[in-house]
This record gives C-alpha cells, sequence and structure tokens, in this order.
C-alpha cells in the first residue's frame, strides 16, 4: 500500500542540482515502491482529463528554455501502461467524469524532472494525466477521489504542481522564504489539519496572499487531486522548503 503525494517540481533544475530538495525526494523514492505510477502534471492542459494509454516507451519533453545544455541531454525513458491508464478511465468515467486517451504525448518536465530524481532507473510504468485549470477545486478534489484506493493496489498517485508558483516576482539568488509565501503555505496546512475542506476549495478567496501565490491555478489544481486521492482527512507535510524567495517545495502525503 502506497500514500497519495503532491509533490513540488518547482525548477526544471531539479533534475541536475544537488539540494535539499533533491535529496528528500531521493529518501522518499526509498521508501516506496509502487508497481506504477500516476501523475497528474500541471504541464499538461486539457478542457477533457487526458491519460496517457500506451504501453510504449516516453519521449522525453523539454518544455522550457534558457537552462544548462546538460539538462536537455537527459532522458527519462519510462513505459506506460495501458492497463493502469485503463483503470484510470474506467474509475473517473464511473464518476461521470469525462476522460479521453493519449497514445503519443511523451513525458513533460512536471513528470520526468521528479521521477528521474526518485526513480533515476525508470523501471516503474507511469500514466501521464492531464489537468484541466479551469474546472473549480470542488471537481478537482472529486477527480482525486474517484482515484482513491489506487494506493491499495500499490499505484502511486502523485500531484505534480507547486503551491506558490508565480515567476513575474521570483527573486533570483534570495535564499530565504518571502513572508507572504510562507503565509499562503501556512494557511492551507492549518486548513488541513483542521479538515476544512470548504475553506481549501475557497481559497482564492479566504487565503493570505492567494493571488500573488496563485496568479493561475495549473500549478496548483494537482495539490486538490492528490488531497482527493488520498484517504480522506488525513494529511502530513513530508517536506518544506523555498528557493528563489518565492518558490515553495511544500510536499504533502496523503495517507
Amino acid at each position: 500500500m502506497v500514500p497519495s503525494l503532491f509533490l513540488a517540481h518547482g525548477s526544471p533544475m531539479l533534475a541536475i542540482e544537488d539540494s535539499e530538495y533533491t535529496r528528500f525526494l531521493e529518501t522518499l523514492a526509498g521508501q516506496l515502491r509502487p508497481k506504477a505510477i500516476v501523475i497528474f502534471t500541471a504541464h499538461w492542459e486539457s478542457e477533457t482529463l487526458t491519460i496517457s494509454s500506451s504501453n510504449d516507451t516516453y519521449e522525453t519533453i523539454y518544455d522550457f528554455g534558457g537552462f544548462p545544455p546538460e539538462l536537455y541531454t537527459i532522458r527519462y525513458p519510462a513505459k506506460g501502461s495501458a492497463a493502469i491508464a485503463d483503470l484510470v478511465a474506467e474509475r473517473l468515467t464511473r464518476q461521470g467524469i469525462a476522460v479521453q486517451m493519449d497514445m503519443k504525448r511523451g513525458l513533460d518536465h512536471g513528470s520526468w524532472t521528479l521521477l528521474y530524481r526518485m526513480y533515476p532507473e525508470a523501471d516503474i510504468p507511469v500514466v501521464q494525466v492531464s489537468v484541466n485549470p479551469y474546472l473549480p477545486a470542488s471537481e478537482q478534489y472529486r477527480i482525486g477521489e474517484a482515484l482513491r484506493g489506487l494506493g491499495q493496489e500499490d499505484i502511486l498517485v502523485i500531484g505534480s504542481g507547486v503551491t506558490v508558483h508565480n515567476l513575474r516576482i521570483i527573486k533570483w539568488g534570495q535564499t530565504t522564504p518571502e513572508s507572504w509565501a510562507v503565509a499562503f503555505d501556512d494557511w492551507l496546512i492549518e486548513k488541513l489539519e483542521e479538515k476544512d475542506s470548504e475553506a481549501l476549495f475557497d481559497y482564492d478567496k479566504q487565503a493570505p496572499y492567494a493571488q500573488a501565490a496563485v496568479p493561475r491555478p495549473e500549478h496548483f489544481v494537482p495539490f486538490f487531486i492528490a488531497l482527493g486521492s488520498g484517504t480522506e482527512g488525513e494529511a502530513s507535510v513530508i517536506h518544506r522548503s523555498y528557493q528563489y524567495g518565492t518558490l515553495s517545495y511544500l510536499c504533502l502525503q496523503f495517507s
């Protein structure tokens, strides 16, 4: 049995840098050995939830620019799993959630940078799933809820995003976090501890500095999907750090 996770994918540099966070990911992976991974990535948006459904080896997508050449030489040749993709699709459609299948798309950096640090051998089947950032938070939660119980089958559900993600106000070189970024994450943790899902669903109105932390929701909705897919009410912080002043590496486990 494995938990559901919300993991921050932050900067693509996490694939090659040595940091407190990359060491955490490696340690975490040593504690979890799932038979398959289902990962919802903030870097694949679609109106209809789309599921990678091929058994083939994924192409590694470099959906970023301006980084060191070393980053573009990395390959993450994980294979897909049509059987797990079908299982995910069946559970979602059973709850009235429309899905479509995709046989061609590779792994974007919201998926492979994390998985490269966690499972560098690329020997665990991966099913990548898109997000629709325009759905309300309660509907994102319902998507995750439809997958609740996959952990009991040793299928690891990961929501890959970032809680505080505003690239316009990043403080390059700053090693201490901005107080407003900390305050937003503090509020999330407090509401999780209180099991106040209604407040969480209304984060854009209730959370301090919500507009600065989440100027666009695509990186935040994987949090709600991971929350929904875990055991109801059981949340814990498994890592917390910050980079460039405002980029949060808050990670959560829903077990």
